[in-house]
């Protein structure tokens, strides 16, 4: 919903409702991710893809005939075994979407929600998308508390308990309960959409490649921040793609920060008094990734000097250096590709391997 919500929001401001199709669940290959978004205005225009083109037609009709009778659908699109359903994917992938009616009435919290992305807030919206009642229902769940109804106040329980679960480590998916809110039954199923702020690329080194990474970094999403002591480097000028320039000793600044599961670290310094601290500080967060430029002498270096500032074997295991995929890398901004794609791999468990020269799902962890 994020990239179509600029569209959404002067809909419902102008009080024009619109259908919202929303990418619930995905099989094999499919082109979009859970939470993918759609629309079709009153005035007939389309914005935003779930398919990149495959579905999108058939996905039009259907969110006419939902503006026209204010009813949800859950359509299933793709190819299994072999049998097309009603519109196929050409990459082979299946993506199961929900179609639902927006407008001031059928999602007052929208205006809440709304606010609550563009500051950055974490929230999460939670639907009914299956179910014998409440289809069609949501809630919106924040730290502080529960906003809406699904219908009954031990369903909104529960769900928002479940949620918030999902909220602090930015999870989609979905959740499964009997029609009362029974965790352990079946027949009702929620979609959760979590929008929290972006994840934070923390990059210690106020270098040419450093520069190059925070472009890259901001392609991926991340809030990018560059970190070096040095005032005469670390400059705004220098730098005009990160969000922010900080000069601090890196391992002052980190030690200063919340670092949740989401982030990434990387230490291009490749200077002793600046990534031992550094690195002895990452390690102790809770940082997805960590980083360091170097050669293998260096990090063999590097590594005795860790040991001697007390690290473990498991500690200096979570470095990944030299830092980056096997590329060929040789200018700052191969390197940065190099190190992006190292980030990508690590979380979603790529293989690093040429896809051509591999069999099997494209995305990780995809049914075969």
């Amino acid at each position: 919903m994020r990239e179509v919500l600029p569209a959404l929001m002067a809909a419902v401001d102008r009080g024009e409702p619109v259908a919202m199709a929303t990418v619930v669940r995905t099989w094999r290959s499919a082109p979009r991710p859970a939470g993918a978004s759609m629309l079709v205005t009153a005035a007939g225009e389309a914005v935003g893809s779930v398919s990149g083109g495959c579905v999108e037609g058939a996905l039009y009709t259907l969110g006419t005939e939902v503006l026209e009778d204010g009813v949800a659908r859950y359509e299933t699109y793709g190819i299994s075994d072999g049998d097309a359903f009603t519109v196929g994917l050409t990459c082979g992938g299946i993506l199961e979407v929900f179609v639902e009616k927006v407008d001031e009435q059928t999602w007052p919290e929208l205006p809440g929600i709304a606010a609550s992305i563009d500051a950055g807030e974490h929230v999460a919206v939670a639907t009914v998308v299956k179910g014998p009642d409440h289809v069609g229902r949501h809630i919106v769940v924040r730290e502080n508390g529960i906003e809406g109804s699904l219908g009954t106040s031990r369903l909104d329980d529960t769900v928002g308990s479940d949620v918030l679960g999902m909220l602090e480590s930015g999870s989609t998916g979905f959740l499964r309960y009997g029609p009362e809110g029974e965790r352990l039954g079946e027949g009702l199923e929620v979609f959760v959409a979590s929008f929290a702020p972006a994840p934070r690329m923390a990059i210690f080194g106020a270098v040419d490649f450093s520069a190059a990474l925070s472009r890259a970094g901001k392609l991926l999403g991340f809030h990018v921040t560059i970190v070096d002591a040095r005032e005469v480097f670390a400059t705004r000028k220098r730098f005009p793609d990160a969000d922010e320039v900080v000069v601090d000793w890196p391992h002052r600044w980190l030690a200063s920060q919340q670092v949740d599961s989401r982030a990434v670290i990387c230490v291009l310094t490749h200077d002793p008094k600046f990534d031992v601290p550094a690195l002895k500080e990452a390690v102790a967060t809770r940082a997805a990734y960590i980083g360091a430029m170097g050669s293998r002498r260096t990090h063999e270096d590097r590594t005795i000097r860790l040991k001697e500032a007390g690290l473990t074997d498991a500690e200096i295991a979570r470095i990944q250096s030299p830092i980056g995929l096997d590329l060929g890398a040789r200018t700052p901004e191969e390197t940065a590709i190099s190190i992006a794609a190292e980030i990508v791999q690590h979380r979603w468990g790529g293989s690093g391997k040429n896809l051509a020269q591999s069999d099997g799902p494209i995305h990780a962890g995809a049914p075969r």
